[in-house]
């Protein structure tokens, strides 16, 4: 029985460019690092991590996409916006959420979401 999603991984090409944008841009918090070839980050009880480590992925494939979920949808927007960062799909609403997909410098796709009150 599977209890738990342990973590997701993104493959980078260049670690300190990702680390710069996951930690400067996004604001995420390292917290683990191995070599400079993986990094994590702890969000809301996951893991998230970013690694050049061969691992027969590709960075920016268009496969698997994380979404993350932010307390002022707002505000975050305009700060991505602010620090030009890449839009794959501006703003846009569901009946359930707000949305919008960036992408980061190798071309992997990161949802910014706000579930409704």
């Amino acid at each position: 029985m599977i209890t738990s999603i342990a973590f997701t991984v993104y493959p980078v090409s260049n670690m300190e460019r990702a680390r710069a944008f996951y930690e400067h841009v996004l604001g995420l918090h390292t917290t683990y690092h191995y070599q400079d070839v993986w990094v994590e980050y702890d969000v809301g009880g996951s893991t998230f991590a970013v690694s050049t480590a061969e691992t027969g992925h590709r960075p920016g494939a268009k496969g698997a996409v994380v979404a993350f979920e932010v307390s002022d949808f707002d505000a975050f927007i305009l700060k991505l916006k602010e620090r030009a960062v890449s839009f794959a799909a501006e703003p846009f609403e569901t009946p359930v959420c707000r949305m919008a997909v960036i992408e980061d410098q190798d071309g992997n796709r990161i949802t910014i979401h706000k579930r409704h009150a």
